[in-house]
């Protein structure tokens, strides 16, 4: 599924079981709290921190979805198409930094 499809799928689900988008603030709330749950996972599990365990049988897989999820709301309800937005975006990096990483003596 392409980001297109993606933010169309959001959008038929949230008609269809959400009754109405909440609205921008709320959902960078929503993000943001989102965005904490999978740093939580990271620093517990990848980093140093100690995993509770409460939090060892929580998805990292999920909470990038619902990270996604919320990201996806936040386009359609500001008018942007996110496969156009990330494709420039792919593009810019692409040419800006095709040789910076390569030439990177940190990444070596």
């Amino acid at each position: 599924m392409n980001i297109k499809n993606a933010q169309q799928e959001v959008d038929t689900w949230i008609k269809e079981h959400g009754v109405r988008y909440f609205n921008e603030l709320t959902n960078m709330a929503q993000l943001t709290e989102e965005v904490g749950e999978v740093a939580r996972i990271i620093a517990r599990r990848y980093g140093e921190q100690s995993e509770k365990e409460s939090d060892k049988n929580k998805d990292l897989g999920e909470e990038l979805a619902d990270v996604v999820f919320v990201v996806l709301c936040l386009a359609n309800q500001t008018g942007i198409n996110l496969q156009e937005a990330f494709d420039k975006k792919l593009d810019l990096k692409t040419n800006r930094d095709h040789d910076r990483h390569q030439n990177n003596e940190k990444l070596k």
